[in-house]
């Protein structure tokens, strides 16, 4: 059994989850515990079920056993609570390319009811400025995952779930992404992320939770 237990009241814990895909475990009897105000990074080979454990966090995906624990209580009995402090940016920008990055932006603007943020220097920020009018379809892989990150700022939820949220950005992108996570964090916000790299940025020491392959079959 791999476990990991953090020292405060935990805000998201997972009790004995296990993980069983096209007949083959990918991690099993996993117990876990994330406070509010912690960074945790989940790590590990290709294969080994980092993607699945996020989506089964954020409740995507059914565990083939165990429970997930938002505030104490199972995710089907606090679900509307939980969605509601949930952002999850997974694998893919999950943005719309037949609209333009500001579009996009003001798009998710609506959804989290956010209005606080100024479009124009976001995408200074981000470094889409000068192509806010080009179909997202047209951009660049970074550029892509640039826009998806403008919902980290377009956003009340303080739990964020992400999933290699590095993948396509230049270094300028990354230090850039560090930082709000920073923001978030000082702010007491909470973060899960999977990463293959380590974090860069002075003060953000994440928890660890390293999953391993496993090759049996059932």
């Amino acid at each position: 059994m791999t476990q990991v237990v953090s020292t405060n009241s935990p805000l998201l814990h997972a009790e004995r989850l296990s993980s069983i895909r096209g007949g083959r475990v990918l991690f099993e009897n996993l117990d876990f515990s994330v406070s509010a105000g912690q960074l945790w990074q989940v790590s590990g080979p290709n294969g080994a079920g980092k993607s699945s454990l996020l989506r089964i966090l954020t409740g995507l995906l059914e565990p083939s056993n165990g429970v997930v624990f938002f505030d104490g209580n199972p995710l089907n009995q606090n679900w509307s609570e939980y969605c509601q402090q949930l952002l999850f940016i997974g694998h893919k920008a999950a943005i719309k390319g037949e609209l333009s990055a500001l579009e996009n932006f003001h798009w998710q603007q609506q959804l989290s009811s956010v209005q606080n943020v100024d479009a124009w220097d976001l995408l200074e920020k981000l470094g889409l400025l000068g192509l806010e009018d080009e179909l997202t379809t047209r951009l660049s892989a970074g550029q892509q995952r640039r826009v998806a990150l403008t919902r980290l700022w377009a956003t009340q939820a303080s739990l964020w779930i992400l999933d290699e949220p590095f993948t396509a950005l230049d270094v300028q992108g990354i230090a850039l992404l560090q930082q709000r996570f920073v923001e978030h964090l000082d702010a007491g916000g909470t973060i899960i992320f999977t990463s293959h790299q380590s974090l860069t940025l002075s003060g953000l020491m994440p928890e660890k939770l390293s999953l391993e392959y496993r090759g049996e079959v059932l």
